[in-house]
């Protein structure tokens, strides 16, 4: 498996659509830009990759209701691509099926200092703390070791 982890904006709103048997699925593409100085023309240079992004479950439903054009999002998750026939040509098409998103940013309006947790394993939104790390290869509540030092502090 081929992990992904990308830090970008939204091309565009999420396009939020529900399967036969009733799971909510979101696309989105996901602009990730780096900024640098060309060293001989002392110009600013950018380049921005575009990821086609895919989202099950609460997780999608979430993309759905928060998200819009331009926010800024972090996401774990895998490549996979499909291939199809158009025109009598055999096609490719490579996407990240996200497993993991936090949302950056500026809030909008809800009282969460701009940052929101979801984790598609545990189909949960962690939204009152700060960001958890992701250990490799396991989700921010997949089992890995909760520090919590609170009770460690002598005064």
């Amino acid at each position: 498996m081929q992990m992904v982890i990308a830090l970008g904006n939204l091309g565009k709103d999420p396009e939020v659509r529900y399967s036969q048997s009733g799971m909510p699925v979101a696309n989105v593409s996901l602009a990730c830009s780096e900024k640098w100085t060309d060293k001989q023309s002392g110009e600013q240079v950018e380049k921005t990759e575009w990821l086609n992004l895919v989202a099950f479950g609460r997780t999608a439903e979430i993309m759905g209701e928060y998200l819009k054009k331009g926010s800024k999002i972090f996401i774990q998750g895998k490549l996979q691509t499909d291939k199809y026939e158009k025109d009598g040509q055999t096609r490719y098409s490579t996407k990240v099926v996200v497993k993991s998103m936090q949302m950056l940013g500026q809030p909008s309006g809800n009282g969460n200092n701009g940052q929101k947790h979801v984790d598609r394993g545990a189909n949960q939104q962690n939204s009152r703390s700060a960001p958890q790390p992701a250990y490799a290869g396991h989700s921010a509540d997949s089992g890995a070791p909760d520090f919590d030092f609170d009770d460690d502090i002598p005064f």
